[in-house]
């Protein structure tokens, strides 16, 4: 009776999530997979010199306004990620990320000469991007949806295997070896 509806019903949830999500999850798991192997794609890359009126100063809103500006005057959208003032050697940068395109505003050995570069993703390196989380909010908010859903996944699969009589000393075994492994893993990562 309720023991059989709560089981129907951690089915439902459990394989309704797996068939939404199984697009999110193949991306993250080739991405996340092939990056941890150093395959990770790059860019096609535009490098340009800027004149300046004076010289760059380490001031986010002023190198993002400066990047926004010469990228609208070209009629190229600005990444969707964020930008922050990186130090680069004695000197800094801006690093301007996202999905479609990464930008990098540098100084030159001339003060009032600036270097832009615009890094357009390549197609594999888009979907790296996503990964990184570089993307809009909508990505971001389906990122963190494909991670709620994840752990329900595994958990009603844990819930599942452990309450069925047929699965649940499988359910056990394998219990104890992912926490062995997940052990091994802290311990010697």
């Amino acid at each position: 009776g309720e023991e059989l509806g709560m089981r129907r019903t951690l089915t439902t949830v459990h394989l309704a999530l797996a068939a939404f999500f199984f697009p999110v999850a193949l991306m993250f798991a080739f991405t996340g997979g092939l990056y941890t192997l150093e395959i990770k794609s790059g860019y096609a890359e535009n490098r340009q010199t800027l004149a300046l009126g004076e010289p760059l100063k380490p001031e986010l809103a002023l190198l993002v306004a400066l990047a926004e500006r010469e990228l609208q005057s070209a009629g190229i959208a600005p990444p969707s990620g964020g930008a922050s003032v990186k130090k680069a050697g004695t000197s800094f940068e801006l690093e301007w990320t996202g999905v479609a395109r990464d930008v990098v505003l540098r100084p030159t050995a001339d003060p009032l000469q600036a270097e832009l570069v615009i890094k357009d993703t390549k197609p594999w390196r888009h979907f790296v991007q996503l990964h990184k989380a570089k993307g809009s909010d909508f990505a971001k908010a389906i990122s963190v949806a494909w991670a709620i859903g994840l752990v329900t996944i595994l958990g009603s699969g844990m819930v599942m295997a452990w309450t069925a009589p047929p699965f649940r000393r499988l359910a056990i075994r394998a219990s104890a070896a992912g926490l062995l492994s997940f052990a091994a893993y802290l311990l010697l990562g």
